[in-house]
């Protein structure tokens, strides 16, 4: 869908007119009276996200009119509008659709507005062979009229790309999105600067990534580690701010294997590593002034004769020893050497991981929040706040040695999980041995966010793109220069 903005009306079929809650008087319409009146009578009353449809003539010929709400004004309530208004009119038959401000705009806000429209409208059809004509798109254009929203839109519009990047990704099946092709996926952003470094299985059993290649071993897609680097800050940036993303591009479970009912939804449990890669293309995309590495570590979890066991000991980068009590445990076994590599190669200040880690999270907080823990207070503020603005909500959970006890292995340095309960702590307690002292450190474990079995205001159902816009929020509130 394009988006373009106008000093006047164009020729559309259909007129959309951005109405603040409270304020149905003063349409610019020939119909204005009738138009309210029913508007009033279907309880229409400018609620972000709330619309009300009808026909019109206007301007010598009967054109769509859809008195969209866009509630208090706010960045969320235009983004909610827009949302809708796709919603709406993506499968209706409308073509072209012009949205007017009768009581005037910012620029920014018609951005926003056209930010919605574009997450929501994103879907993917790559698979469909047979579709009726009422099914497909056919919504082309949306022009915001009377506003200067184009520079706004030039950073919008890259941050939805990189959205509709890692939706690409999280939708994709396995059999077609595994860790080489995933790494082809990523290649094209170093046509936007993006520096790329790429370990394959020797590499890495070379520096010793016994637990990544534990995982591995099941499978015949052998694993990769991606590390995407973006400086905009001209070299002026001593160390970079790393994202680290879990990778599992399908997770049968190993040995451990999961029931079979629902297991399809394993293609996402990638999820983080498509937050970080799609991340990577909004930050280069809309030139970020900050140092970024993106890293993912790519990995296949399945049970075949050579699959990690129950059991077995396995040495990770650190050095530290990790008894495998369950193979279905097996993105903090990813992270833990990702993050040791990080660390060695970047020597960061500030890591952050994302990762569908534990079922434990989506049982605590559902697909409303994802859980954050960090060993550092202001680092956990800064991305509250970056959520909350961005839409990409989270809520603190502890770390406490008590809880660190629970992984404590009787025959190696640690189990790679704990009992049953506190099953998302007792993950962020493993990941956190293999942090440094002196680095600042957040996990984020969003397993009940990447994906939803319902559309929300600017998503429809399945790939979400949780993430993006929090790390992009994030970056620039904390570390553009």
């Amino acid at each position: 869908m394009e988006i373009a903005f106008s000093p006047q009306r164009p020729d559309a079929d259909t007129l959309v007119l951005a109405v603040p809650k409270g304020r149905l008087d003063g349409l610019p319409l020939a119909a204005a009276t009738t138009l309210s009146a029913g508007a009033t009578a279907a309880r229409f009353t400018g609620e972000a996200g709330s619309s009300f449809e009808s026909f019109a003539e206007e301007g010598g010929k009967v054109v769509r009119i859809v008195l969209l709400g866009t509630g208090g004004g706010g960045e969320g309530d235009y983004e909610k509008a827009g949302g809708a208004l796709a919603a709406r009119l993506l499968t209706s038959g409308a073509v072209h659709a012009a949205v007017e401000f009768p009581g005037g705009v910012s620029g920014e806000d018609a951005a926003r507005l056209a930010f919605g429209a574009l997450l929501r409208s994103w879907r993917i059809d790559t698979y469909r062979t047979r579709q009726s004509e009422k099914a497909k798109p056919t919504l082309a254009t949306v022009t915001l009229v009377g506003s200067d929203g184009a520079a706004a839109w030039e950073k919008l519009s890259a941050v939805a790309d990189g959205v509709a990047f890692t939706r690409e990704l999280v939708s994709e099946p396995a059999n077609i999105l595994y860790p080489e092709s995933f790494v082809e996926r990523c290649r094209h952003l170093e046509q936007l600067g993006v520096k790329i470094t790429v370990l394959d299985k020797a590499a890495m059993a070379e520096l010793g990534m016994g637990a990544l290649l534990g995982v591995a071993q099941g499978s015949v897609r052998e694993p990769r580690l991606i590390a995407m680097e973006w400086d905009g800050t001209g070299g002026a940036a001593d160390k970079p701010v790393v994202f680290v993303g879990k990778g599992v591009t399908f997770d049968t479970g190993g040995i451990s294997l999961k029931p079979g009912a629902g297991m399809e939804d394993m293609k996402w449990d990638m999820g983080g590593a498509g937050a970080v890669a799609g991340a990577m293309k909004a930050l280069a995309g809309r030139k970020a002034k900050a140092r970024v590495v993106g890293i993912c570590g790519l990995v296949e979890n399945m049970p075949d004769g050579n699959a990690q066991r129950p059991g077995d000991i396995v040495t990770s980068m650190s050095g530290q020893t990790i008894e495998v009590i369950n193979t279905d445990a097996e993105g903090r076994l990813v992270l833990c050497d990702v993050i040791t590599w990080a660390q060695k190669t970047y020597a960061p200040e500030v890591i952050i991981d994302l990762a569908t880690l534990t079922g434990a999270m989506i049982v605590a907080l559902g697909d409303q929040y994802a859980g954050l823990f960090a060993n550092d207070d202001g680092l956990a503020d800064d991305l509250i706040a970056a959520g909350k603005a961005a839409g990409d909500q989270l809520w603190r959970f502890p770390l406490s040695d008590a809880y660190n006890k629970l992984i404590d292995s009787p025959i190696a340095d640690m189990k790679n999980m704990g009992a049953r309960y506190a099953g998302s702590i007792t993950a962020a307690q493993f990941i956190k041995r293999f942090v440094d002292d002196g680095v600042k450190w957040a996990h984020l474990d969003i397993a009940g966010m990447v994906w939803a079995d319902k559309p929300g205001a600017t998503w429809d159902k399945g790939a979400t793109g949780y993430g993006v816009r929090l790390i992009d929020r994030l970056v620039a509130d904390r570390f553009e220069r």
